[in-house]
């Protein structure tokens, strides 16, 4: 016989979109639909209920940009409905088929209470399971008119500017609302065809699995043989009346079984919700209320479904802004279906974050899900941040956790990644069991493409047969849909496919890890290939961030010494408060630059509130313990930083001295300026380039010969996709060397160099300090440039092997070499506080402000020596998804420290970020904590969050190597403990020995302790 699978394939293809699915609520009746605008920003359920509505018709238009409409729609049940199930289908026109990218919607019951949402791939409400006829019944629905930025799945250039990013100024109160996105599309009251659904369900698996079988399988053509009978049983007049015929002649291939052998999917639902991105924040509250009120829902139908949520900020703004949705989630939390997961307080990016708010992120999240659900979370769920620094698995055991999810790693775009489970080993030694879900997506949709692609990807066949897959829309939220559900419960044993069961992550990973516990380990980073321009684009935003973060250390720091010397109430509420907004602009989309400018520019109104507020507490703190009341008080230099400078101690203050102050320039040769301390001598030509600059006490060149320093170099930039996320190696192609200046003078600080470029202008003062070895660059620069990126270049006399760049609690090395495609990959590197090079017996380091996007290179010369070239990545300009990114003004430094070894580029990294701080008074104020030894850092310094007055300490091993220290307190001991980074006491950690207010301390390479002093009564 002979039979072309085609024709089938084909034939259910155009009888299940054109027939089928329109068949499952065929019989309909149009609604009363009425629509209220909103005037400004959206409004509380109880005005949306109340409001003045107008009749309105489908295909009436709705909704400008960011604007909120509320829709009341009514109906009665037809008398011969009676019995069945009627459903409403409510299409607001979205703009494309990606839920959370346009229109969205929330449907509320008269009183108030949330129903579920609507999105383009789930338009459906229950309105009766068993319908009475005459039955009356009205809802409304919060509709959000979010324009499309970003559409994927369209046909054109995801990538096109648009100003539809920017703040609607008629929301606050500015011009007229824009003209309406929308088009109200379908709104009728119908019959829910459950026979002709399920048939829909089941042929839907069985077309996606026969569609991933080989041509030649004999399961592929049953499946074929048994869909074409199906079909053949279907009367495409009387869809209804023959749908469950049809399922009858399919259910034999649905039930026939997995082999045993076969690979095992561990499934659970998930919606990543960008706390922001192409959305401001106040829509990702709606967003979250949106998908919990979804999930909620379909648990009530669903007993098995499991999902995770994993930012427990979006869950404290349902606390907070949505009680009635966020009791859902208590109750499911109870019934085990609703899974609290990830601990942390968003899913932050790991490459710019500082090691103190990646220790709150813990802090603060695992103790929401503790405090409001009772929740020990054990996993780090981060599907989607853009890399993940080599300090996490120490800072994930510290935190209790065992188990690191995501799946980011698998858009590499040079190397493929060798694992899909795996021990990940950190700087210190600390090994986290981890996985990335072949399916290669947190999104995935249960489809036949899905499951057989994370069996043929899973690259650990044989040792292992174990993988999860997230499934849910997401970005924009939505979640999971009941058809996904239903390929769900038709996987759980079919034959031909993975065998899939619903069950959390802790569930998944406790089998995987019984399974595979001798796993390959991976040391280090896990560097993203693709997205390297994140650690540029935004500065202001980066700026922000950075500068609050050493507030926040200033803050707790002073505060807790106050409190302990002075009595000064020690502000929790406030602190509290300023670092979940802190750790909130962490998001992975925020930080990294690559939201709409609404985001962005939020948030620098934001970081300059935090900037005020952090002030005061600073202030007040440091005039309590001053004692500088009385007229004719001196003043007191604060130091924050953790190494002593200008005779001030390490997170003490001392009476002023003279300070240092920056050496006058010097006429150079051909019109050019030197500055000399006797340390160090730095030349600049007129051009205003460092032609020079010499180490002298070691007698020493650090510029390669006939190279200058500070060389600013623009390159064109414009990646082949994500602008604001992506630096693509052929940016190196083209540059521009700004070699010539409007001005090179001697000023009063040093030398200012003015330099102009296209529409741009940089004005930049180098200043050499007294007793330094360091060469400040203040740097102001009017940016007006498009699609470009902005670099500073020293191209060093060094021969060295590797580079180390700050991240986290340590360091970490990178080749400076091109040897294999793992290091060519890496053209674009993180760097924190400072970037440090050297050969045996001598080194450089370049230390910032505000930066983070470095690179490295190396080259040998004809005279046989070796140039290192190290850069700094200052600014770029994207057109999107923000066309004005970076535009304006900005001031940022760095600095080169010549004769730095590791530990002088610790310090000065500090010390740049750290500035002294001056307040009148006439007490010193010793160190409310002190360590010896030079590799010991102290990174935090506050009082307990229990209230009960104890003290803590947060210090780690600096330099790579094991040290020994005394920490001494400026108060009596009564006890220590090594606690983690909740503040709990380690069990196998034993209670440190005290001498008074003494306690000794051994610490193995970059290990992080945090001790918890109990002050003697």
């Amino acid at each position: 016989m002979h039979h072309d699978r085609t024709v089938t394939e084909r034939r259910l293809d155009r009888v299940l979109n054109q027939r089928l699915r329109p068949a499952v609520h065929d019989r309909s009746a149009p609604l009363d639909v009425a629509i209220w605008n909103v005037t400004g920003e959206p409004v509380p359920v109880s005005e949306g209920l109340h409001a003045q509505y107008e009749p309105v018709r489908t295909g009436a238009l709705w909704g400008p940009a960011w604007s909120t409409s509320w829709f009341r729609i009514s109906g009665t049940v037809p008398a011969e409905w009676a019995g069945q199930r009627v459903e409403a289908v409510l299409d607001l026109g979205f703009g494309t088929t990606q839920p959370g990218f346009s229109a969205e919607g929330l449907v509320h019951r008269a009183d108030g209470t949330p129903v579920k949402a609507l999105n383009p791939r789930n338009t459906w409400l229950a309105i009766a399971e068993r319908a009475v006829g005459g039955e009356e019944f009205t809802y409304f629905i919060e509709a959000a008119a979010n324009p499309v930025i970003f559409d994927s799945g369209g046909e054109g250039d995801p990538f096109v500017p648009t100003r539809s990013g920017g703040l609607a100024p008629w929301l606050r109160g500015g011009e007229a609302p824009g003209e309406p996105l929308y088009r109200l599309n379908r709104m009728d009251l119908a019959v829910f065809d459950a026979p002709v659904w399920e048939l829909v369900q089941d042929l839907d698996v069985l077309s996606g699995l026969m569609h991933q079988l080989a041509e030649d399988s004999t399961r592929r053509w049953q499946l074929v043989h048994a869909v074409d009978r199906a079909l053949d049983a279907v009367d495409l007049q009387d869809i209804s009346g023959t749908a469950a015929a049809a399922r009858e002649v399919l259910a034999p291939a649905l039930a026939s079984p997995a082999h045993a052998g076969a690979h095992r999917i561990s499934a659970v639902g998930h919606a990543h919700i960008d706390t922001a991105w192409l959305w401001p924040v106040r829509e990702t509250v709606r967003k979250a209320a949106r998908t919990v009120s979804n999930v909620t829902a379909l648990m009530d139908d669903h007993p098995g479904f499991r999902f995770v949520m994993s930012q427990a900020q979006q869950l404290a703004w349902l606390k907070e802004q949505r009680p009635e949705v966020f009791a859902r989630v208590r109750e499911k939390v109870k019934s085990g279906q609703f899974l609290p997961t990830g601990s942390l307080w968003i899913e932050p990016d790991t490459n710019l974050s500082g090691g103190e708010s990646l220790v709150r992120q813990f802090v603060h999240g695992k103790r929401f899900y503790l405090d409001e659900f009772g929740v020990e979370t054990e996993d780090m769920w981060l599907p989607d941040t853009f890399g993940y620094n080599a300090a996490l698995p120490q800072l994930m055991k510290l935190a209790g956790i065992k188990w690191f999810l995501t799946q980011k790693i698998s858009w590499n775009t040079t190397n493929a990644f060798p694992h899909h489970t795996f021990w990940w080993e950190g700087i210190d030694g600390t090994r986290i069991f981890s996985h990335f879900p072949p399916v290669d997506s947190y999104n995935g949709d249960l489809s036949g493409a899905d499951i057989a692609h994370t069996e043929r990807n899973f690259r650990d066949k044989g040792a292992a047969n174990r993988s999860l897959v997230p499934f849910g829309y997401g970005d924009g939220g939505g979640g999971p849909t009941r058809e996904m559900l239903a390929r769900a419960q038709r996987l759980e044993n079919l034959e031909g496919s993975a065998r899939l069961e619903m069950e959390g992550p802790s569930e998944f990973f406790a089998k995987a890890e019984a399974e595979y516990a001798d796993a390959p380990v991976w040391v280090g980073e896990l560097y993203l290939e693709l997205h390297r321009g994140t650690l540029t684009s935004q500065l202001a935003t980066k700026q922000g961030n950075r500068r609050s973060e050493h507030l926040l250390r200033e803050a707790e720091l002073w505060s807790a010494t106050a409190a302990q010397r002075t009595g000064e109430p020690y502000p929790y509420e406030l602190l509290d408060r300023v670092w979940k907004t802190v750790l909130l602009h962490q998001f992975h989309d925020i930080l990294p630059g690559s939201s709409i400018a609404w985001v962005h520019r939020e948030a620098e109104e934001t970081y300059a509130e935090v900037a005020r507020e952090l002030g005061v507490v600073i202030d007040t703190a440091q005039r309590a313990l001053a004692d500088g009341q009385d007229e004719g008080a001196g003043e007191i230099v604060f130091n924050a930083a953790p190494h002593a400078r200008d005779g001030v101690p390490a997170l003490g203050g001392a009476p002023r001295r003279r300070p240092a102050s920056p050496v006058a320039p010097q006429a150079g040769t051909d019109g050019g300026l030197v500055l000399d301390n006797g340390l160090v001598r730095i030349a600049v030509d007129a051009r205003g380039l460092v032609t020079s600059a010499r180490d002298l006490t070691a007698g020493r060149e650090a510029l390669a010969p006939g190279a200058v320093g500070n060389l600013l170099q623009l390159h064109q930039d414009f990646p082949n996709q994500w602008d604001a996320w992506d630096i693509d190696e052929f940016y190196r192609n083209t540059v521009r060397d700004l070699t010539e200046a409007d001005e090179v003078a001697a000023t009063a600080d040093g030398i200012r160099v003015v330099r102009s470029v296209n529409a741009s202008r940089i004005t930049q003062v180098f200043t050499l300090i007294e007793g330094s070895r360091r060469l400040d660059v203040d740097t102001v620069i009017d940016w007006r440039e498009c699609e470009k990126i902005l670099k500073v270049a020293f191209p060093l006399d060094i021969r060295a092997a590797e580079s180390s760049a700050e991240i986290p609690f340590g360091h970490v090395r990178r080749p400076t070499h091109t040897n294999t495609s793992w290091d060519s990959a890496r053209f674009e590197i993180c760097a924190h506080r400072y970037l440090h090079l050297a050969e045996p017996g001598w080194g450089a380091a370049l230390v910032n402000d505000s930066s983070y996007g470095h690179d490295v290179t190396r080259d040998v010369r004809p005279d046989g020596g070796t140039t290192t070239t190290a850069r700094i990545s200052l600014l770029r300009a994207p057109l999107f998804p923000d066309p004005d990114s970076d535009r304006g003004e900005h001031r940022l430094r760095y600095a080169l420290v010549l004769g730095a070894d590791l530990q002088d580029a610790v310090r000065e990294g500090y010390h740049f970020n750290l500035p002294e701080r001056a307040v009148p008074g006439r007490s010193a104020v010793d160190p409310l904590l002190r360590v010896d030894g030079g590799n010991v850092v102290i990174e935090a310094v506050k009082l307990a969050d229990d209230r009960s007055g104890d003290v803590v300490v947060r210090l780690y091993e600096s330099a790579g190597g094991r040290a020994r220290t005394t920490l001494s307190a400026g108060f009596p001991l009564a006890a220590a403990r090594i606690t983690d980074l909740l503040e709990r006491p380690l069990d196998d950690e034993p209670t440190l020995a005290c001498a008074d207010t003494e306690v000794a301390l051994s610490l193995r390479p970059f290990q992080i302790l945090t001790i918890r002093l109990t002050p003697a009564d």
